[in-house]
């Protein structure tokens, strides 16, 4: 349960970083933008659901390192390629 408050705080801190973007205005409630990718960021929307996932989690602790709290892009950037993410997601039982 810890790791679900943790998630959280890394997303709402994200959030708060990134302001009110148009892009970030055409999401859905209950879901947030991920950006994906190594070198090009790809957009997902994805439901907040998926902060429950314990791998979903370690990619947002892995991110935290990598990229810090300040996402310019107005949402939380993953360093990871977009099969690792998909195929990841794809597992999940929330979308």
């Amino acid at each position: 349960m810890p790791r679900i408050i943790q998630a959280r705080q890394i997303l709402k801190r994200s959030l708060s970083n990134g302001g009110s973007t148009p892009a970030s205005m055409d999401i859905p409630k209950g879901y947030f933008a991920v950006y994906v990718g190594e070198q090009e960021k790809k957009r997902f929307v994805v439901p907040v659901s998926i902060l429950s996932e314990l791998r979903f989690q370690e990619l947002l602790h892995q991110s935290e390192q990598e990229f810090g709290y300040n996402h310019p892009m107005g949402g939380i950037t993953i360093p990871c390629s977009e099969d690792v993410f998909t195929d990841l997601t794809s597992r999940f039982r929330i979308f």
